[in-house]
C-alpha cells in the first residue's frame, strides 16, 4: 500500500478560447462526500482524509457522484491538493481516477491524460505513456550540468505541472513507490492565496497580462540519453511539436471554481510580454518570491509507506 495525492493544476482560461471547457459556470458541491472524515493540515491548503479507500470509490454505485464531489472539493474548498494515505491503487486504477475528475468535472472534449514529452517514442514503458516516473536514481546516470552550474536554491524547482503546453492538466495523481530513508517531502502552494495577498492595485495590473512559459531545457535532457522528446499529441491536440513554449494570462480563473489564482511559476515563466525585460524580471521575482518566502500558503506533506 501507498499514499497518494491529488492536486489540481488546473486549465488555463485564455482570453482567446474562453470555450475551453465543457462548462464556464463554477460547479457545486452537493455533499457526497460529507460522510468521510478529514483533516485540514493548514488554513489555507491540503485536506488528508483517514477512511477513503480510492479503489471503493471507482467501485462504488455512484461513482461518477463521488469522483465529482472529489474534483470540487479538491479546488471549492481551496484545498488545492488533497491526501490519502494506506492506499492499494494500482496504476490502470489511476489513469481511469485521473480521466474521470477531468471529465466529470467539465475538461474541454479533446483532451485525455498528459503524456510527458521527456517520455519518448523510443521508449518501452510498461504503466503506459500517461504514468510518468519520477526518480533521482534516472537522473544520477545522466550528466545533467556541470555541477558548479547547478542552483543550490531548492527553490529554483517551484511550478506548476506543464505549464508549458497550450492546454495544461487540471489533475495530477502523485503516489509514492520507493521511499528515501530520511526526506524526500514534497511541497504544494496555494495560487488562490498568492493571489489574495496582492494589493488590489497590483492585481488590477496584472490582470490582462500575459507571460511566456516554456521548458526546452526538456531537449537537451532527453538529447543527453540519445533519444528525442514525444512530439504529441500529449493529452490534447493543441499539445503537439518540440517547442515547449506557450503564452498563459499571469492571472486566471479556475473555471471549476470561479476563484482567481497566480499562474507563473519559477520553473517554466520566462517573461511577462507586456513588460520591458527589466519591469518583467522584477515583477516575475516579486511573483516568485511571494510563493516560495511565504511558508504559510504552502504544505508540506511527509510521505509513509
Amino acid at each position: 500500500m501507498s499514499n497518494t495525492a491529488i492536486a489540481t493544476s488546473t486549465l488555463t482560461e485564455t482570453f482567446s478560447r474562453l470555450s475551453v471547457r465543457a462548462s464556464t459556470e463554477p460547479l457545486k458541491p452537493t455533499g457526497a462526500f460529507d460522510k468521510y472524515k478529514f483533516a485540514e493540515l493548514t488554513p489555507v491548503i491540503g485536506r488528508e482524509y483517514s477512511n477513503v479507500q480510492l479503489t471503493d470509490l471507482l467501485k462504488a454505485e455512484n461513482a461518477d457522484e463521488l469522483i465529482r464531489e472529489l474534483a470540487i472539493i479538491g479546488e471549492l474548498s481551496q484545498r488545492n491538493v488533497v491526501f490519502f494515505r494506506n492506499q492499494d491503487i494500482d496504476l490502470e486504477q489511476q489513469k481511469v481516477l485521473g480521466n474521470k475528475l477531468g471529465v466529470l468535472s467539465g475538461r474541454p472534449k479533446e483532451s485525455g491524460l498528459h503524456i510527458h514529452p521527456t517520455i519518448t517514442t523510443q521508449e518501452k514503458v510498461e504503466s503506459g505513456p500517461e504514468i510518468h516516473v519520477i526518480t533521482s536514481a534516472k537522473h544520477k546516470q545522466i550528466e545533467l550540468e556541470d555541477d558548479l552550474d547547478v542552483s543550490q536554491f531548492a527553490t529554483r524547482e517551484w511550478h506548476s505541472d506543464i505549464t508549458f503546453e497550450p492546454v495544461p492538466s487540471d489533475f495530477a495523481i502523485l503516489k509514492i513507490h520507493t521511499l528515501p530513508e530520511t526526506g524526500g517531502d514534497t511541497l504544494w502552494a496555494s495560487g488562490y492565496e498568492a493571489y489574495d495577498r496582492l494589493s488590489p492595485a497590483l492585481a488590477k495590473h496584472l490582470e490582462g497580462l500575459t507571460a511566456v512559459h516554456e521548458a526546452t531545457f526538456f531537449k537537451s535532457y532527453v538529447e543527453r540519453q540519445g533519444k528525442t522528446l514525444h512530439e504529441g499529441p500529449r493529452g490534447n491536440p493543441e499539445n503537439v511539436g518540440t517547442d515547449l513554449r506557450t503564452v498563459h494570462p499571469v492571472i486566471r480563473t479556475n473555471p471549476v471554481t470561479g476563484w482567481k489564482a497566480l499562474f507563473v511559476n519559477k520553473n517554466f515563466t520566462r517573461r511577462i510580454l507586456e513588460l520591458t525585460k527589466d519591469e518583467s524580471d522584477a515583477t516575475l521575482d516579486y511573483l516568485f518570491r511571494l510563493v516560495s518566502d511565504n511558508h504559510d500558503l504552502q504544505v508540506r506533506f511527509k510521505w509513509s509507506k
